[in-house]
C-alpha cells in the first residue's frame, strides 16, 4: 500500500520507518526542512534500539521517501497517519491540539475523494469525531479514524514490528478493511486487533497508560509508608506482585515516571473528563499525578538530609539524566528535575548518562556534564543514583570508593543491588528501604 506519515517526531518517524520495512511505499511529511534533511540521508534523529537500521535499509530501497509538501502527500496516498504532537496547553492541564488541527485544515484542502486520514496522536476522547465534521466541511467522501499507538521508549521499533495488540476505532467497513491490509502481516503474525468506534480507541490509549501511571504512584505511596515504619517496599513490591491479580510489571519503587508521555496523558484526561461532566470518576488521577512529583521532591529531602541539611559547598554526584534507561529524552525526566533543584540549593552537581548529555545539556546548561562515570564521581560528598541504567548496576563500588570524598549514596531506583556495595563500605540509602535491607 501507499501511505504518508506526517509528523516526524518520535512516534511519526518509527511508524513510517516500520511501515516501510514490512513492504509499504511511504511518504514522511514534516514541515521541518533541517529533520526531513536528516532522515532521507537515512539518519535518525532520535536514539531507538534497531531504527537507524532500518531506517537506513528502507531509504535505501525507495519504499521510504521524505517530504516537506502535504500536497504532495494528498497525490501520493489515500492513507494518511497524523503523527504531531498533542503537548499541555501552558495555560491549563488539558492537550494542546493546535498542531493537530493545523495539519487537518492543511490536509483538507488536498485530498481526493477516498481518502482515509489515521489519527495516531494521543488525544482527549472526541478528536476524531471534531477532526471528521472540520474534514467533512472541505474534502469530499472522506473520513477520520484513529488507531494509537503503545510505544514504550526503548523499544518502539519493536513495539511496532510485534504489538501485542493493533486497536482502530472506525466509521465504516472501508475504514477497518484498509487498516487491516495496513497491518495484515503484523495481525498473521499473532496481534490482536480490536476494532471499535473512534472514541474508544481514543480513550484506550489514555485510559492504559492512567492505570500504569497509577501502578507506579501506588507502589511510591507504600515507599513512603515503609519509610514512616520502617519496613523495605522492595520486598512489599514482589509479595503483592505475586498475586496473578496485581502482577509485578509497573510495581518498581522509586523516582516516579516522567518523559512526554504519562505526565501530560494523565493531566489532559481527567481536563477533558471534567469538560464531559465525568471528573469525579477520574479525580485519583490528581493523586497519581501529585504523589509523582512528590517522588521528587522526598528525593531532594533525602539527600539534604543525608548532606547534612545542606547542599552548600557539597559536591554531588547524578548517575542518571534521562526519564527512563534506554533513551537519551529528557523530557519531564525525574532525574534532571532532582539534579536542576540540587543546583539550585547550592550544590555543585555534576551529571553523568550514557545517552543524553546532549539533550540534558540543552536543558540544563549550568550543571556539569562528562561521560566518565569516576570523573563524575571525583570527590563527590554524595552519590545519586537516578535512572537505572545497566551501566550504574556494572560499577565497581570498591573502585568508585576511592573516587569519592565520602562513600554515601542515595539509591532512588531501588536497582541496585545493597550487599556489594555496603561491603565496599559505602553507606547506601534507598527511599522506602531500611537501612540494613539487602534487597
Amino acid at each position: 500500500m501507499r501511505m504518508t506519515v506526517i509528523g516526524t517526531g518520535y512516534v511519526g518517524t518509527v511508524h513510517a520507518v516500520c511501515m516501510a520495512e514490512i513492504g509499504h511505499e511511504v511518504l514522511g511529511i514534516d514541515i521541518d526542512h533541517d529533520r526531513i534533511a536528516t532522515l532521507a540521508a537515512g539518519r535518525a534523529p532520535i536514539r531507538e534500539a534497531g531504527l537507524d537500521e532500518l531506517l537506513a535499509r528502507t531509504v535505501a530501497s525507495g519504499r521510504l521517501r521524505f517530504s516537506t509538501s502535504l500536497a504532495e502527500g494528498a497525490d501520493f496516498a489515500r492513507t494518511h497517519f497524523v503523527c504531531v504532537g498533542t503537548p499541555q496547553r501552558p495555560d491549563s492541564k488539558a492537550a494542546d491540539l493546535r498542531y493537530i488541527d493545523a495539519v487537518t485544515d492543511e490536509l483538507a484542502r488536498h485530498l481526493r475523494p477516498g481518502s482515509l486520514v489515521v489519527g495516531k496522536s494521543t488525544v482527549p476522547v472526541g478528536t476524531a469525531a471534531r477532526l471528521g465534521r472540520r474534514l467533512a466541511e472541505v474534502a469530499r467522501d472522506t473520513e477520520v479514524a484513529w488507531n494509537p499507538e503503545f510505544l514504550r521508549e526503548g523499544s518502539a521499533v519493536e513495539d511496532t514490528m510485534r504489538p501485542e495488540r493493533i486497536v482502530v476505532g472506525v466509521s465504516s467497513p472501508h475504514a477497518e478493511a484498509t487498516l487491516r491490509a495496513v497491518y495484515e502481516s503484523l495481525l498473521r503474525a499473532g496481534a490482536a486487533f480490536f476494532s471499535t468506534d473512534p472514541a474508544t480507541a481514543e480513550l484506550v490509549k489514555v485510559a492504559a497508560n492512567s492505570f500504569l501511571a497509577t501502578k507506579i504512584s501506588f507502589i511510591n505511596a507504600m515507599a513512603e509508608v515503609c519509610d514512616a515504619a520502617g519496613a523495605d517496599v522492595t520486598v512489599l513490591a514482589r509479595a503483592i506482585g505475586a498475586d496473578s491479580r496485581i502482577g509485578n510489571r509497573f510495581l518498581e519503587p522509586g523516582l516516579g515516571f516522567g518523559g512526554s508521555c504519562f505526565p501530560k496523558d494523565i493531566r489532559a484526561f481527567a481536563a477533558r473528563a471534567e469538560e464531559l461532566g465525568a471528573g469525579e470518576s477520574v479525580a485519583f488521577l490528581h493523586e497519581v499525578d501529585r504523589i509523582n512529583i512528590h517522588q521528587r521532591q522526598r528525593t531532594v529531602t533525602r539527600a539534604r538530609q543525608l548532606t547534612g541539611g545542606s547542599f552548600a559547598g557539597r559536591r554531588v554526584a547524578v548517575l542518571g539524566a534521562s526519564f527512563k534507561a534506554g533513551s537519551d529524552d529528557v523530557r519531564d525526566s525525574p532525574a534532571l528535575a532532582v539534579a536542576a533543584a540540587l543546583h539550585e540549593q547550592g550544590a555543585a552537581v555534576r551529571v553523568h548518562d550514557p545517552q543524553a548529555l546532549d539533550n540534558a545539556r540543552a536543558a540544563l546548561p549550568d550543571l556539569t556534564y562528562a561521560l566518565d562515570i569516576p570523573k563524575v564521581c571525583e570527590g563527590a560528598d554524595l552519590v545519586l543514583h537516578l535512572t537505572s541504567w545497566p551501566e550504574y548496576r556494572d560499577i565497581d563500588p570498591a573502585a568508585l570508593a576511592t573516587m569519592v570524598r565520602t562513600p554515601l549514596l542515595l539509591d532512588a531506583r531501588n536497582s541496585l543491588d545493597a550487599q556489594p556495595w555496603r561491603a565496599a563500605g559505602w553507606a547506601l540509602h534507598a527511599l522506602g528501604r531500611p537501612m540494613g535491607g539487602t534487597s
